[in-house]
């Protein structure tokens, strides 16, 4: 029985999808040639934001970058984010019947803290990992450890949502169970590839999994 659910961030219970995408674009349209497109950007998605830059940008040193993406990001932040379908209603069900929720993401904490008071959902996550909080972020399983451990939770109990195939990786190499979400802009192909125990069409489907022996 699934008593802890973990849930990734962006593109799994926060839609940041176009922030993120229009951010990189935004801060590397006059530095990359050609010029970055959606379908180059969405498969690194997931990743830290210093690995992405990296890649993006061909560069080591991505400070300037970083700053850069950071004051765009943060200046239309509010306007351009919005849960998905569902999410609130099912959060707040699940903490109803008891289960114990988290967040484990490779957002920095800011940004993390920002939007789940945004959308009042930081009062039901009992731990919350941030990419600053660890030293190897996912596909390490550090990220997901360090919630169980801060939670008590037991692994074979354990749930972790993500949209990425690091979510995955991450929570295979931790021992708990996984499930892709197929409203992930990588395609519930791409996931199935990493072999999750479950994938949700829809946020409600968590309701059955956390009922199951």
């Amino acid at each position: 029985m699934i008593d802890t659910v973990l849930f990734d961030l962006d593109g799994t219970i926060i839609d940041t999808n176009e922030l993120i995408i229009s951010s990189f674009m935004h801060v590397l349209e006059k530095h990359v040639q050609p010029p970055l497109t959606r379908e180059v950007i969405i498969p690194k998605m997931g990743m830290t934001l210093e690995q992405q830059l990296q890649f993006f940008s061909g560069s080591e040193d991505v400070t300037h970058f970083h700053q850069a993406y950071r004051t765009y990001n943060d200046a239309h932040h509010d306007e351009m984010v919005q849960p998905f379908p569902h999410v609130l209603e099912v959060i707040k069900e699940l903490d109803r019947r008891g289960i114990t929720m988290g967040v484990v993401t490779t957002k920095n904490k800011p940004g993390t803290f920002r939007v789940l008071e945004m959308f009042g959902l930081d009062k039901y996550m009992k731990a919350i990992v941030t990419v600053m909080d660890v030293e190897h972020p996912k596909p390490h399983p550090e990220p997901v450890l360090m919630a169980i451990k801060q939670l008590g939770a037991d692994p074979e109990a354990t749930l972790m949502v993500g949209d990425s195939p690091v979510d995955i990786q991450s929570a295979k190499a931790a021992g708990v169970r996984s499930a892709g979400v197929a409203w992930s802009l990588k395609g519930e192909k791409v996931l199935r590839e990493y072999n999750p125990d479950y994938i949700l069409h829809n946020m409600t489907d968590l309701y059955s999994l956390v009922e199951q022996e």
